[in-house]
């Protein structure tokens, strides 16, 4: 090992003390930074890749349309199906309702599916709270567990349904009587979006409701696992041509996922500021240490270092001071990542919050995962920064004139 590496060693762990002062708040600095960086950024992604699954599960990895009705879809059906990478199809249509029930209104989006299909892309039975899908008929509905509350409904209850044709018909001095429907299920995703204001019904419900006639809004594509989206989405619109249009959910979902990047990258940019305040401790820890030991710096320039090799003794502390706190903070985020769920529960318990945590954020265990690009940005950017925090001091102790620094009392 170089003698300057040696001597950065030594003044860090000089002999007879296990963990010096200075030393230990420079690396509990650091250490504290990456844990706190770790923590949120994993939690951040295991909520993203969360709201990712729940997207996919509800809409499916493509969307097929034309931008108006599809009359002949069981013929499209059976096209998108042929196609390599496809899993499974649905078709559906969608819109908006008034629904009412002990004169309480509400306004959802409600969907139209085809239930022998739907389960294939989309899987409801995971979702339903009460009842079951198999129940699903021209005469029943499905309602959001938001709606539900909003409505004060329950599996059972009786419905009114009225359709945008209502105002068509009033138009023309005729009457459209709403649709009575049964409550059969209610169903929660998880996604807050769709469990506040949703309902589903039968494609020929919906059909009847908007005056669809025999066809459907779109069809929903779910893909084979491993089958890359781009692909799969140029290969379904190469092989259905105009005027059909193939979009993945990345591209419908494009602002929103960017709001969630967007939101990951701020944290992360606000956090590296801890890591920014810690590598000022190592700073002012150096500049001690030169102060200290001038005499020792004038005694190495009279017998031959260069004026490299001082700054170097300098730089590697902090260098050496960024390994430790990313190892051990890399070790501390792993321990509080572990016992995340027992935190969160026991503060709820002693908060009295555990309600509010599964009726606003939908979640009683936080979710975490790990991305490696995110430990390598973070394991580099502190070492940087740690080995730049040596700089001053390095520069201070490479400036020292021999004959001054050894006369230094």
């Amino acid at each position: 090992m170089p003698w300057p590496l040696q001597i950065a060693f030594r003044q860090l762990f000089p002999a007879g003390k296990r963990l010096p002062f200075f030393t230990f708040v420079a690396v509990v600095g650091v250490m504290l930074g990456v844990a706190v960086l770790i923590v949120v950024l994993s939690v951040m992604n295991g909520f993203g890749n969360q709201i990712r699954r729940m997207v996919v599960d509800t809409q499916g990895h493509v969307r097929v349309d034309t931008g108006g009705i599809i009359y002949h879809y069981n013929e499209l059906r059976e096209k998108v199906l042929a196609i390599e990478g496809v899993k499974a199809v649905a078709p559906f249509a969608q819109g908006m309702v008034m629904i009412q029930h002990a004169n309480r209104p509400g306004f959802p989006v409600i969907q139209g599916i085809d239930p022998r299909h739907e389960a294939e892309v989309v899987p409801m039975e995971r979702f339903l709270k009460s009842g079951a899908l198999e129940d699903l008929d021209d005469d029943s509905i499905l309602l959001s567990s938001g709606l539900a509350a909003d409505l004060g409904a329950r599996v059972g209850s009786e419905v009114e349904v009225y359709s945008p044709l209502v105002l068509e018909k009033l138009k023309r001095d005729e009457i459209f009587l709403p649709q009575r429907m049964r409550v059969v299920g209610i169903f929660e995703t998880g996604w807050n979006q769709i469990d506040t204001n949703s309902a589903i019904c039968t494609l020929r419900t919906m059909q009847d409701l908007y005056a669809l006639g025999k066809g459907v809004h779109a069809l929903k594509v779910r893909l084979q696992d491993g089958v890359d989206i781009d692909e799969a989405v140029a290969r379904i619109q190469q092989q259905l041509g105009f005027p059909y249009r193939a979009t993945s959910w990345l591209d419908s979902n494009r602002d929103f996922l960017f709001v969630l990047q967007l939101e990951k990258n701020m944290l992360m940019f606000l956090l590296l500021f801890i890591i920014l305040v810690a590598s000022f401790s190592i700073t002012n820890s150096l500049l001690t240490t030169v102060v200290r030991k001038t005499r020792e710096i004038g005694l190495f320039a009279a017998l031959g270092a260069r004026t490299g090799q001082v700054a170097l003794c300098f730089c590697a502390q902090g260098l050496f001071i960024g390994v430790l706190g990313t190892l051990f903070g890399f070790a501390l985020a792993a321990l509080a990542l572990h016992f995340r769920n027992d935190v969160i529960h026991a503060f709820a318990r002693l908060t009295h919050s555990e309600a509010a945590l599964l009726r606003f954020y939908q979640f009683a265990n936080l979710p975490a995962e790990y991305s490696a690009h995110d430990l390598t940005v973070i394991a580099v950017a502190t070492v940087i920064i740690s080995t730049l925090a040596g700089v001053l001091p390095a520069w201070r102790a490479a400036r020292m004139r021999p004959s001054e620094a050894l006369r230094s009392e």
